[in-house]
């Protein structure tokens, strides 16, 4: 004989599949760290260190238009062409998203910084009426917490991993960042039945600067495509180290 919670399930199965939007928005961004030669971070390095990183910035944003605004040098020598494809530096140049010599690319909400929203929805159209809302709009990082929390840890939905930075050989490295609020991940889960939070994985790399990075989001197993988010640029900023 069936239990009420199999008669449930059975009577949700029968009603068709229901539909779940999941919003991830806050703060984040886009990040390219690139190899760079000792003589280019012989140039670039002092400059940024007595005039911060306004010409630096300015390099990478206009590189490959060569449209340059610099407020503390004249030129920038071959040398120090780092987005140039070409080896001496005298070549056309890349933008400073797809630079030559990128070693990673990071793009995502700052975990940290991100908050949830779940909608139940009437159909999967981006325009479909909400049912009602599940989460609204809480920290991502205590929500998360929160759900993990109600069987004692037992049931995880974070996956925090670490990007491929450690193994890096690269004696000198440029990471150059736009800084982005707004929504960054929003896609549909069609399933049957109620929404799950435990059934939901956040998988997050921990990249060079520190952040971890949503790279994307499973649930109950499949990865929900993401339909794509809509941010606002709020700066950027070139940082150089040793490696």
């Amino acid at each position: 004989m069936a239990t009420l919670k199999e008669k449930e399930e059975l009577i949700d199965t029968i009603k068709g599949p229901r539909y779940y939007r999941v919003s991830i928005w806050g703060y984040g961004g886009e990040s390219a760290y690139i190899d760079i030669s000792k003589k280019a971070k012989d140039f670039w390095k002092p400059i940024l260190d007595e005039h911060g990183d306004g010409d630096l910035v300015n390099y990478c944003i206009n590189a490959e238009d060569e449209r340059f605004n610099f407020d503390n040098i004249e030129s920038v020598p071959p040398e120090a062409n780092f987005l140039s494809d070409d080896e001496e530096g005298i070549g056309a140049c890349s933008s400073w998203y797809e630079a030559p010599t990128e070693l990673e690319h990071q793009w995502g909400v700052d975990f940290g910084s991100g908050n949830i929203t779940v909608e139940e929805q009437k159909n999967k159209d981006y325009n479909s009426p909400v049912i009602r809302t599940i989460v609204d709009g809480e920290p991502l990082n205590d929500w998360t917490d929160e759900v993990m929390k109600q069987d004692d840890y037992k049931t995880e939905i974070t996956d925090m991993q670490i990007s491929e930075y450690e193994s890096w050989t690269a004696p000198h490295i440029l990471q150059f960042y736009s800084s982005e609020k707004g929504t960054f991940f929003d896609g549909i889960i069609e399933t049957y039945g109620n929404f799950d939070p435990k059934k939901l994985m956040f998988h997050c790399l921990e990249y060079a600067n520190g952040d971890d990075t949503l790279i994307s989001v499973d649930y109950d197993g499949q990865e929900i495509s993401n339909d794509g988010g809509d941010t606002n640029g709020k700066g950027y900023s070139a940082h150089i180290w040793d490696n």
